[in-house]
């Protein structure tokens, strides 16, 4: 997801170079990063020596007219239909001709990927309302019956590993395959979705579109950081991202979802390393079929370096029985939800301020036939993070070390609530490590290609 670039000017896409506007040396950067990080480890060692989160509960309700505007059905009404019509304009706009001007890959990549996991951090997982499929299929439930959706329960052992394999071919289709920005391959990609995701919900109900629906789950993970949640009995109200972390769900999957959210970010990163570029093209000459299973290979290669350090580092510990320490994986996985966040923001969101300003006024003309509709021909983007490159790198490192210092307090207080006393503070070093392994990674990538 490259951004055209504008003649004179300079774009920072997805945070891939720029370490020339960093206030202060790359260097100074990650020897910093790294040395905030080890010294909230110690302050929190030292002076946090009990639980603080774990607490679903804790927060504080909003006032009942906020649950009531929010739950009002006429009002998640019309935001879904608003999300349907969306799409099936984007419907129109894929019948358009495979060019850069087409919003469709705009859309895809820009407004769905990043900009539904921003609204998913500031609000809640907004995908349940957004979802096309669900929307229809809810319709479909209401005026057919409870039937027509769900001949069994999900499965649990399946727990959200659909998801994973969803995300990755996401992932795969951007980075990896042969022609991304490509409006037939979106569609090709599209397709699939759509038909797995009404089949499996055809035959296990909406269970499917929380659990398997990739989307779903993206924005159920970004969901943790948001300021609003609810109570046992429905109300609306505002709690601790800290303690919203801790709710993540422990299914089979979880940690593969992070893994892959996290590795395939970082792999995007490397990717526009010329390093990369030369051993791809070098190993395939012209053959895109081998530059295509390079850049898998190294795509899978971040996942998986992600997966086992964090798999192991959770496991990593003392004195815990082997049911325990089976489990512990799953239940750190909470803590690496900052981590992606941050991580993601900080490479995205610049594409997301300035692509999808361009992809939301290439809709007003979807098929190049010189319709304006809303009269959005008329607008025109504002590169507002790109003009101001220094305080852009300086956003981005505030998010990734922010992001870091988050996950170090989530373990810190998961290890206390899970480890026994005498291995609690042991049995987060190897955590710690893996921590500002992945921060000085995490910067390093972002700023040193």
């Amino acid at each position: 997801m490259t951004p055209s670039a504008r003649p004179t000017d300079t774009l920072l896409a997805h945070g891939l170079g720029g370490s020339e506007f960093l206030p202060v040396p790359l260097t100074a950067v990650l020897i910093g990063g790294a040395w905030a990080l080890t010294i909230s480890f110690a302050v929190f060692a030292f002076a946090w020596r009990t639980p603080r989160y774990g607490r679903p509960e804790a927060g504080r309700a909003l006032p009942d007219w906020v649950t009531t505007a929010v739950d009002n059905r006429w009002v998640r009404g019309v935001i879904s239909a608003a999300a349907l019509v969306l799409t099936l304009w984007l419907i129109v706009a894929a019948l358009g001709p495979d060019t850069d001007d087409n919003p469709l890959t705009g859309a895809f990549y820009v407004l769905l990927w990043v900009g539904m996991i921003v609204l998913s951090a500031l609000i809640g997982p907004v995908w349940r309302l957004l979802s096309p499929i669900r929307t229809v299929l809810r319709v479909a439930r209401g005026v057919f019956g409870p039937g027509v959706v769900g001949l069994r329960d999900y499965p649990r052992r399946l727990g959200w590993w659909p998801a994973a394999f969803g995300l990755f071919a996401f992932v795969w289709l951007e980075l990896a395959s042969p022609e991304p920005s490509s409006v037939s391959w979106v569609r090709v990609w599209l397709l699939c979705y759509v038909l797995i995701t009404v089949v499996g919900a055809i035959v296990c109900g909406l269970r499917w579109t929380e659990n398997a629906d990739p989307f779903a789950v993206y924005s159920t993970v970004a969901s943790r950081l948001a300021p609003f949640a609810r109570t046992t009995d429905g109300r609306v109200m505002l709690r601790s991202p800290m303690n919203s972390l801790t709710t993540l769900p422990v299914l089979p999957g979880s940690v593969a979802v992070l893994a892959i959210l996290l590795g395939s970010t970082a792999f995007d990163s490397f990717s526009a390393f010329p390093m990369w570029q030369d051993i791809v093209a070098d190993s395939s000459g012209d053959d895109r079929a081998i530059a295509t299973g390079v850049n898998t290979a190294g795509l899978l290669v971040f996942i998986g370096i992600v997966a086992v350090t964090f798999w192991s580092a959770a496991r990593a510990v003392g004195g815990v029985k082997r049911d325990l320490r089976r489990q512990l994986p799953g239940l750190m996985a909470h803590s690496l939800v900052p981590i992606v966040i941050g991580y993601i923001l900080a490479h995205y969101l610049q594409s997301l301020v300035e692509q999808g300003q361009e992809a939301v006024l290439a809709l007003a003309d979807p098929l190049d036939r010189g319709w304006n509709v809303l009269w959005l021909g008329d607008a025109h983007p504002v590169y507002v993070m790109s003009d101001h490159p220094t305080v852009t790198v300086t956003l981005k490192v505030a998010f990734v070390l922010g992001g870091h210092m988050m996950g170090v307090a989530a373990a810190h207080d998961a290890s206390l609530r899970l480890l026994p006393r005498r291995h609690q503070l042991t049995g987060q070093l190897t955590m710690m490590v893996t921590m500002v392994f992945y921060t000085f990674l995490g910067l390093y990538l972002l700023f040193g290609g």
